[in-house]
């Protein structure tokens, strides 16, 4: 028997994608599971290194280090599908490596080559690749085409399983809205978002449903939109537990340069909410954003929204860093801030999007969605109000169609074993590269 700092080790140090057979050795359990393990077809946009797919994938095709544990996915992928194949694909010496056919369309991949639908659930990934942009600069990712086609060949085949869609619904909010509403009415069980939400919080704050909150800040590095979107999940899975729910938010205003410090002083939003938000990421006061963690200075920017119950709360970028992700909020009748910094472990995004993958697993295996899709419905509606918003710096936004209610619910009966999903803490090595690649495409 192998220790267990010595199973990290070997996992550690073996190469990134071997064959699947290769893991027979790790034990009976896995094997005699073989034959209930859902199949699951990968439709994607692209498949670089550390690309969306690259980091997800990378633990649904072996064992997986997560919570300091060997863990098996429990799933197999047995189909890609690609949308487009920039320099650098990884597709088709991943799927050499592990057998897994390549289809030329969605509709092949979900039926794995025959007339129907021959999958038990879909991961779909529309990160990455080469898109256009819309006049609000969002990039015109085909999220909504995938899921059209996805439930096209469910529908066809009167059989509908799990779908997780990766970050938000659509750039379009009304497209949004409609996959929300095709899932429900069909019965989907579906699952999207952001993989930040699910990192361990340093200090470990957890806001319990019914707390009264007041207002709230979270805080990221990273560029426009893209960023913003993760900011948003971070503060809507921390508020959307207080009291009465979430109700929704009738103005958005996006601020820009000194416009954010004008908007402070103004009392538009809370600096000392700020302040505790990167004090619990750097041990210290920061006065000026623009240049924490970076040389070179960083325009900032505010999201600011109001809600339809008075609740308010500040989407902020603070520098340069792809690793920032800090929450702050003040409750009703304390004087001191509650805050804490999403700590995303010792490999950067790659290890959180571990934490990620597992939720997505038990999600296939058991068709329980471990947290709510309305939430990131809510948050593409945000986002894309929030780019409109950005044409007019410092004027209001009225938003009467995200007057949206949702209530959540207690997940803590899908967790397994009892773990929870926060990321690996310990120091323990860094995994090799996928096929010695090299970086594109960014970290988003």
């Amino acid at each position: 028997m192998l220790t267990r700092r010595e199973t990290l080790k070997t996992l550690a140090t073996a190469p990134i994608f071997s064959s699947l057979a290769s893991f027979q050795a790790w034990g009976t359990e896995f094997e005699s599971r073989e034959n209930k393990r859902p199949r699951v077809a990968a439709v994607y946009t692209s498949f670089t290194y550390r690309s969306h797919a690259h980091v997800i994938l990378e633990n649904f095709l072996q064992p997986y280090l997560f919570c300091g544990e060997v863990t098996d996915p429990g799933v197999d992928v047995v189909s890609f599908y690609r949308d487009q194949m920039p320099e650098g694909d990884m597709t088709d010496s991943v799927a050499k490596e592990y057998g897994i056919p390549v289809f030329k369309t969605i509709r092949e991949a979900l039926c794995v080559g025959g007339d129907k639908l021959a999958v038990d659930a879909v991961l779909s990934i529309g990160e990455h690749g080469s898109y256009p942009r819309n006049e609000f600069g969002q990039v015109m990712y085909p999220r909504k085409r995938f899921f059209d086609e996805i439930i096209a060949v469910m529908k066809d085949s009167n059989r509908f399983v799990p779908v997780f869609n990766d970050k938000h619904l659509s750039y379009r909010y009304d497209w949004a809205q409609e996959m929300a509403e095709t899932a429900e009415q069909n019965n989907v069980p579906f699952l999207a978002g952001s993989s930040v939400p699910l990192a361990e919080r340093r200090p470990n704050v957890e806001i319990k449903k019914g707390t009264k909150i007041e207002e709230a800040v979270s805080i990221h590095g990273g560029p426009v939109e893209s960023y913003d979107f993760h900011a948003l999940e971070v503060l809507q899975s921390m508020v959307e537990h207080r009291r009465g729910g979430e109700t929704g938010v009738k103005r958005i205003t996006f601020y820009e340069g000194e416009q954010v410090y004008q908007a402070a002083q103004a009392g538009i939003f809370n600096w000392k909410l700020v302040e505790a938000a990167m004090f619990a990421e750097t041990g210290q006061i920061e006065n000026r954003l623009e240049s924490i963690g970076d040389e070179e200075e960083i325009t900032p920017h505010a999201i600011v929204l109001e809600y339809v119950d008075g609740f308010k709360a500040t989407i902020l970028r603070a520098g340069r860093s792809s690793t920032r992700w800090n929450f702050a909020c003040r409750l009703k009748g304390k004087k001191d801030p509650v805050a804490t910094s999403f700590y995303v472990g010792p490999w950067e995004n790659r290890n959180l999007f571990k934490a990620l993958s597992h939720a997505i697993q038990v999600h296939f295996r058991t068709g329980e969605p471990p947290y709510p899709v309305e939430r990131t419905l809510f948050v593409s509606g945000i986002l894309d109000a929030a780019m409109k918003a950005r044409k007019a710096p410092g004027h209001p936004l009225h938003t009467n169609q995200l007057h949206y209610k949702y209530q959540t619910t207690d997940f803590s009966n899908v967790r397994e074993n009892g773990k929870s999903w926060d990321i690996i803490t310990e120091d323990i090595p860094q995994p090799p590269d996928f096929n010695n690649g090299t970086p594109a495409n960014g970290k988003s």
